[in-house]
């Protein structure tokens, strides 16, 4: 039997299965991207090995590699305050 799990993403509750990255919980998200580009685009998690750096996100208050953390029950996820102010619906 799967297990799942339960996590937030900028306050927003989302559940995944037991072993999902952070990166992948994130695509699962409402609007699946890591951060805002200095232009305003969004920008998802792009190599998905830890190369690119583009999913740099904050969780459990420490910056972290969303495509190299797996997903832990109670994780708190947060993306940057600018990129929670803008209005991207």
């Amino acid at each position: 039997m799967t297990q799942t799990i339960n996590l937030t993403i900028d306050g927003v509750a989302i559940t995944v299965v037991e072993g999902t990255s952070v990166a992948a919980a994130l695509a699962r998200s409402p609007l699946p991207a890591a951060r805002l580009s200095v232009s305003g685009q969004l920008r998802p998690p792009f190599c998905g090995m830890g190369v690119c750096q583009e999913c740099r996100i904050t969780i459990d208050g420490k910056r972290r590699l969303a495509c190299q953390t797996p997903c832990r029950a109670g994780m708190r996820v947060e993306r940057d305050a600018k990129f929670r102010s803008d209005q991207h619906d």
